[in-house]
């Protein structure tokens, strides 16, 4: 009987040290998921920065991080520039879309795998044909000269403070003459025209039009 007692303090000590040579993993934080907010952006015609951010999510124990500054960021395409952790801006003349990733070690004792999270940027100016949005808009400048004023429907144009504007490509603009008393409206560069009227198409490539008050 008393070997057998012997022989179950052994057991369990054998059981204990078992359980205490296992490794431990209460501080072994495991990197599970990485996300990047926002996940899509568009500059448009193309202007100001945007801060992307890497929100991390680990075990052991669970926690929720703000990584940004942490991260190694990257894009697939040379459309923004990196001006900070995560912080882009348009690189000039650039237009398209592109993939942001942020990259971080997973954190498990030393090891090399890393999660990536992943997000869209786009930078699209409407005016120019070979951006995303390409052809959609284009621009209606308006030259004058003489002593008169001219606005348009759509509006948009008021010149001669404002002589330039976006419209819509195909789109039809009616432009209104205003000439100072006893003048007459000569317009050059109208889809048609009448008086003080003057009507134009929009086409994809943008249009001057000019009014001379004499």
């Amino acid at each position: 009987m008393k070997h057998r007692h012997i022989g179950l303090a052994l057991g369990t000590l054998i059981v204990v040290g078992a359980a205490l040579a296992l490794p431990s993993c209460g501080h072994d934080q495991k990197l599970v998921s990485l996300q990047i907010q926002p996940q899509t952006f568009t500059f448009l015609n193309p202007a100001g920065t945007e801060q992307y951010s890497a929100i991390a999510t680990y075990i052991h124990p669970p926690a929720t991080k703000n990584v940004t500054s942490q991260a190694t960021w990257t894009i697939d395409d040379n459309v923004v520039t990196f001006t900070g952790p995560g912080l882009v801006t348009p690189t000039t003349g650039a237009c398209g879309g592109g993939t942001i990733s942020a990259t971080m070690p997973e954190g498990t004792g030393g090891s090399q795998n890393v999660t990536i999270g992943y997000g869209t940027v786009t930078v699209d100016d409407p005016s120019i044909a070979t951006c995303p949005g390409g052809g959609t808009v284009a621009e209606l400048n308006v030259g004058i000269s003489g002593n008169g004023s001219i606005t348009s429907l759509p509006v948009g144009i008021s010149c001669p403070s404002a002589c330039s504007a976006g419209f819509d490509v195909g789109a039809s603009v009616l432009l209104t003459a205003t000439p100072a008393t006893g003048l007459s409206t000569q317009w050059g560069n109208c889809t048609s025209f009448t008086g003080n009227l003057c009507t134009i198409t929009v086409p994809a490539g943008g249009a001057a039009v000019t009014a001379t008050f004499q």
